[in-house]
């Protein structure tokens, strides 16, 4: 650096580079076309914010692939609307509860076993339970629920559990006939 730095010597730390004007006529080297060559896709504009995955308007590898059946088939376009999602507890996560508190979706929020209230939350039987806990949520495996008697802990279910439809007509024939016999009983009087 110069020792008598004034106005008369100051540069700039590195040369200046003026911007490129284009399309200002002919007689500039940028008209016309201002650089981008004719007509296409990249002379359009926007033409360079693409998004991730885009392949010129060839059909995708991600919609190539093939599918699995059903509309609620996870890979399955478009998504069908009857796609559920639970937050999965398991026992062994519940070591953080004392013993005999109560365990609530709140709860299980406020200690950082779930990330929100608003989604259904299902208890699974992977590990042991010690305590005694008062245990309320939306659903729960079978295991889940013998270990938590088991323990002499309690399980309350928020959510009605669904009925499974028979699958079959003669199931479902089977099963219509036998809850009709023990109503006309009752009607004969016996």
């Amino acid at each position: 650096m110069p020792e008598d730095l004034n106005l008369s010597n100051l540069q700039p730390a590195q040369e200046r580079k003026a911007r490129k004007r284009v399309g200002r006529g002919m007689g500039s080297g940028k008209g016309r076309y201002s650089g981008r060559g004719i007509k296409g896709q990249k002379s359009r504009a926007g033409s360079h914010a693409m998004r991730a995955g885009f392949e010129g308007g060839q059909m995708p590898l991600t919609m190539r692939q093939p599918k699995l059946r059903g509309s609620t088939s996870k890979d399955a376009m478009p998504v069908g609307p009857f796609r559920t999602y639970t937050q999965p507890v398991n026992l062994r996560d519940l070591d953080r509860f004392d013993a005999g508190e109560e365990v609530t979706p709140e709860s299980l929020k406020a200690k950082g076993l779930i990330r929100s209230v608003r989604k259904d939350v299902k208890l699974l039987g992977v590990g042991e339970l010690t305590k005694k806990l008062s245990i309320s949520v939306h659903g729960a495996s079978a295991s889940a629920r013998a270990k938590v008697e088991a323990a002499g802990g309690t399980l309350t279910l928020l959510k009605e559990p669904k009925v499974k439809k028979a699958r079959t007509r003669k199931a479902a024939a089977a099963a219509a006939d036998e809850p009709a016999e023990p109503a006309e009983a009752a009607e004969s009087g016996e």
